[in-house]
């Protein structure tokens, strides 16, 4: 298998970032297809702390060519800021190539995320406020600035007057300050001096790398039920995390994908509004909070924990067509003496076994759960899967049982090491 997407097949922050660094060495091109620096992926590798936003995890692999695709919205101070903080913690990085395709965030779209976001009072849907609704808003408008031009020294300052002059009477209305053109093009145009090297007209080179037979590996970000379409709307992202968004964000089509992988923790966790059935508001999910260190990397935000929801899952590995499952996070449960995990809804009289398409449905419905037995140990020096407690491998049995996807890959601890190899023939053939 070739090309291999990588998907988060929970709600995002399931460790993706780990499972790309730890596979991209085997790759040709590793592609990030969606989303911006809302996301948010920590790395570690050889004793260093990597957190990545907008770069590819690939990107730590010196023999790896990295792409941001054209299904992405970037912001050029974020990823020169990214970069430099990366480059001072490893020189030898690889090739890092951006779409012209790719939209451009500014500062209007950052303000305006902000007061829309203070606008609606006590219906927040727990934006990052990094601008990136309002930057996608400007694509599907129409109207927003893609790489290709901010980086064209003759088109850009004509593009940013027309954008801008709409932009400061939006602001207006909000009762701010409009911000000022030379100022903003004086600025943007050192960042696009500066990133002008790395853009091209990428999607042909994916393509020939592709239908070349070269292992391509493609990047997403957030998670499954954010996904603007099949996620839980309006608590959602503005883009298309799926495995479907490696197509639409890249320029492939849906027969040049090989696999699909979809990352979960072995429980499950939130960040912002939104239903959760498994949400625990109690000692345990502050328990899983603290020792899984669940905070988010973009935000720093605490994230809401639960036990493993296997409805969900079950939706996802459909949604995606999931060729195999990367399980996350497996240590931090260690300790429980039972463990619990959710095999269905209860809705008022109706029993359940899909995720209801309705936000407030999905927000009623009452978990109902199988209670396993816990295990007990540090899971870290575990790397066979032989090597884990059986009742940590009977968990992992169910989760594969009940969405009929095969466990490729264990993840027991952050660094890159501290992963199992279930079934390699599920990562590359």
């Amino acid at each position: 298998m070739p090309t291999l997407v990588i998907v988060g097949a929970q709600w995002g922050d399931e460790a993706k970032g780990k499972l790309v660094d730890a596979l991209g060495s085997e790759a040709h091109m590793v592609v990030r297809y969606s989303g911006g620096n809302n996301a948010g992926h920590t790395v570690i590798a050889g004793g260093k702390e990597f957190k990545f936003h907008l770069v590819p995890a690939g990107i730590l692999h010196p023999n790896v060519h990295s792409i941001l695709g054209g299904g992405m919205v970037i912001c050029p101070k974020g990823l020169l800021e990214e970069l430099a903080r990366t480059r001072e913690q490893q020189s030898d990085l690889g090739k890092l190539t951006i779409s012209s395709a790719a939209h451009v965030v500014f500062p209007y779209h950052r303000l305006l995320d902000s007061l829309e976001e203070e606008a609606r009072g006590a219906n927040k849907i727990g934006t990052t406020s990094r601008g990136i609704g309002p930057a996608y808003t400007d694509k599907v408008a129409r109207t927003g600035i893609r790489m290709g031009e901010f980086v064209d020294p003759e088109v850009f300052p004509q593009r940013l007057a027309e954008v801008l002059e709409v932009k400061n009477k939006m602001l207006a209305m909000f009762g701010r300050e409009p911000l000022n053109y030379d100022e903003l093009l004086a600025e943007y145009t050192a960042y696009a001096d500066a990133i002008r090297p790395m853009v091209a007209d990428i999607e042909h080179v994916v393509q020939d790398a592709v239908y070349s037979g070269e292992k391509v590996l493609f990047e997403g970000a957030q998670g499954t039920f954010l996904d603007l379409d099949s996620g839980t709307y309006p608590y959602v992202t503005s883009s298309h995390p799926t495995a479907g968004g490696a197509t639409l964000g890249t320029g492939i089509g849906p027969r040049a994908i090989d696999g699909a992988l979809g990352v979960c923790k072995a429980y499950t966790t939130r960040v912002g509004s939104g239903p959760f059935p498994t949400e625990l508001l109690d000692d345990v999910g502050e328990w899983i909070r603290q020792h899984g260190k669940e905070y988010g990397t973009t935000t720093g935000r605490g994230r809401r924990c639960g036990w493993l929801d296997l409805v969900v899952l079950r939706h996802s590995a459909r949604l995606n067509s999931l060729s195999g499952l990367v399980v996350t996070r497996l240590d931090i449960l260690s300790g429980f003496e039972e463990v619990k995990v959710c095999t269905g809804y209860k809705l008022g009289d109706q029993v359940l076994h899909h995720v209801p398409q309705s936000a407030k449905d999905f927000a009623a419905v009452e978990p109902i759960y199988q209670t396993l037995p816990g295990w007990q140990g540090d899971l870290r020096g575990c790397r066979r899967l032989e090597d884990l407690p059986i009742e940590a491998r009977n968990y992992l049995d169910l989760m594969a049982e009940m969405t009929g996807t095969p466990v490729a890959i264990v993840s027991v601890g952050p660094d890159r090491e501290e992963t199992i190899i279930v079934r390699r023939d599920l990562i590359w053939g």
